[in-house]
């Protein structure tokens, strides 16, 4: 049948809080915990928060449900609004990006799969501790790493 494994439970407020300039990244669930299926993140955009510029992802897909507020996506034919049970899914090869265009905080989830992305947010967080300035090369050059491109 297969081999058992132990379920993981998170409470509200519980997980891997990664910390970005405008958002706030709370990973549920990471790919260490569900063999590299998927890795589920929680965050919360404020308002006038630098956007998450077009870009796509050659080895995952993710997918963007909206709890609370507006999200401003970028779909490569142009941005629409999303509101509560609004669902975005940025396929591998899609564009996408996102932003808060309101003067309220958007929360939402979003689910990579495979898991392996919450790696790359982990590696920004930790060149901005360490001082390192986040130069559209040094991004394109992390961005790279984990197969993603920006347009």
């Amino acid at each position: 049948m297969g081999e058992r494994t132990q379920a993981v439970l998170r409470p509200a407020g519980d997980g891997e809080a990664i910390p970005g300039p405008g958002v706030e990244m709370l990973f549920k669930i990471v790919g260490d915990q569900t063999g590299g299926r998927l890795s589920l993140q929680e965050f919360v955009v404020e308002p006038g928060a630098p956007a998450v510029r077009p870009h796509i992802h050659w080895q995952h897909d993710e997918y963007f449900y909206v709890l609370e507020g507006e999200l401003t996506v970028h779909t490569g034919d142009g941005e629409t609004a999303v509101g509560p049970g609004g669902l975005l899914a940025a396929v591998r090869g899609s564009v996408h990006g996102f932003r808060n265009a309101t003067d309220r905080p958007v929360k939402a989830l979003c689910v990579f799969a495979p898991a392996g992305y919450e790696n790359y947010f982990r590696e920004v967080h930790e060149a901005i501790m360490a001082g390192e300035t986040m130069t559209d090369e040094r991004m394109a050059e992390l961005r790279a790493k984990y197969a993603s491109e920006t347009v």
